[in-house]
């Protein structure tokens, strides 16, 4: 709950809504250096006070997978409230085993897929040391034990050239052994939930998860909080962007291709402060050429509860640059539900949620020079960006997304799926 990216956000308002019904418990994790390590403590989430929270310190130990004293404090968690079900957000910085501690109590569990962390250590197919050193962030087209250790353990290495293939080997056994061990947790967990048919076919196709653990259920959203915008008038047209100042979300590219704008669009950039990693992106605003550094604002954190008030009140079109193939962004979601058209690439649930030309854009994915056209499109055309903008949703016939008590109602509908041992929706 002290984090605001998509996977914590959705996973808060499922709590929500599921709350009205339920005794709802969650385990998560802090980062605090201050405290010993895998400390734990009780609260309360500052939003709904009937969540009860159980939070284990991670400050320390986030690299690897497996904490047996994580598995021990989730154990003595599942023995004091005796849940009828355990429902998996993420694992990551977590412990990967602790779902052993549901199945030997005989608990079913279900487990939410936000991203390929499962089948790709990294969680995004993002290559860190790519065999073509000029190609930053490459794309990996599948794991593969040896490549990993290669194209991303390689941070581990000593650096010497005697020891590379020594430090491969070391590398390739670690991930083999979390790969077996990850295909294990899977045969544990009784059913998969997938936001994304992209993803969904991602987990049975590229890993062999078998078709009878899957379920597609795009996000819930709580869409009074995505009501009433407001443009705020007399501006230039405005592109926004909204997430972390991260490289796999695509934000250099974004502000490169903005660069490349004719006329005197602006562009507004959301997202909490990162040090470096945000500095280096205001650099690279300040070089854009004529001066066009002078028209991004960098507008900090924002309220995902007023994400109305605080960000779309103030453009005319979001803008999705992943450089990984994002599987059900809940940014997208939000701005079609709130009548903001959204431009973003053509892969992975990206292109799912988004069709060129009816609810937004779609460009070339890694590619800034296309990027650089579909936005020129809105700035060029704004009555363009409003037919856009006034689709919405396109999987629902009024263009509004999933809403979050409706949601929450076929959530319940696996979870009795599951504790039956009876069929699927």
């Amino acid at each position: 709950m002290r984090y605001n990216a998509g996977s914590e956000v959705y996973s808060q308002g499922l709590a929500h809504a599921l709350a009205e019904r339920h005794e709802v418990h969650v385990f998560t994790r802090q980062e605090n250096a201050f405290l010993p390590e895998y400390a734990t403590q009780r609260e309360r989430d500052p939003f709904d006070s009937r969540i009860a929270l159980r939070v284990i310190n991670m400050a320390r130990a986030r690299d690897g997978y497996r904490h047996p004293a994580v598995d021990a404090a989730f154990a003595a968690l599942l023995d004091e409230v005796r849940p009828d079900i355990v429902h998996v957000g993420h694992l990551n910085h977590l412990s990967t085993s602790l779902v052993f501690a549901a199945k030997d109590r005989g608990l079913p569990i279900v487990f939410t897929l936000h991203d390929y962390w499962l089948m790709c250590p990294r969680g995004q197919f993002i290559q860190m040391y790519p065999s073509d050193p000029s190609d930053v962030w490459a794309a990996c087209d599948g794991q593969d034990d040896r490549k990993c250790a290669v194209r991303c353990y390689a941070r581990y290495f000593s650096g010497a050239e005697d020891e590379y293939e020594a430090d491969a080997l070391y590398w390739t056994q670690w991930v083999n052994r979390r790969m077996e061990h990850v295909r294990n947790v899977c045969d544990a967990v009784d059913l998969f939930i997938a936001p994304s048919r992209y993803l969904l076919r991602r987990f049975r196709d590229d890993f062999g998860l078998p078709e009878r653990k899957l379920a597609y259920l795009d996000y819930g959203f709580h869409r009074q909080q995505m009501e009433g915008r407001r443009r705020a008038p007399g501006e230039p047209f405005t592109f926004g962007y909204i997430g972390t100042h991260i490289p796999a979300k695509g934000v250099n590219y974004l502000i490169a291709s903005f660069g490349s704008l004719s006329g005197n669009s602006n562009l507004r950039i959301w997202g909490p402060h990162r040090g470096v990693e945000t500095e280096a992106l205001q650099a690279l605003a300040r070089s854009l050429p004529c001066a066009a550094g002078d028209r991004v604002a960098w507008m900090g954190g924002y309220r995902n509860q007023a994400i109305v008030h605080d960000v779309f009140n103030h453009v005319d079109a979001i803008v999705v640059p992943s450089i990984w193939g994002e599987n059900s962004p809940l940014v997208i979601h939000e701005a079609l539900q709130a009548g903001v058209p959204v431009i973003t690439a053509d892969y992975g649930g990206m292109a799912e949620y988004v069709h060129h030309e009816l609810n937004g854009l779609l460009f070339a994915h890694r590619d800034p020079r296309s990027l650089t056209r579909q936005m020129q499109r809105l700035a060029d055309d704004p009555p363009l960006a409003l037919r856009l903008g006034s689709r919405g949703y396109v999987q629902s016939a009024d263009g509004n997304v999933p809403d979050m008590a409706e949601h929450a109602l076929a959530v319940e509908r696996l979870y009795h799926s599951v504790r039956t041992k009876g069929g699927r929706l």
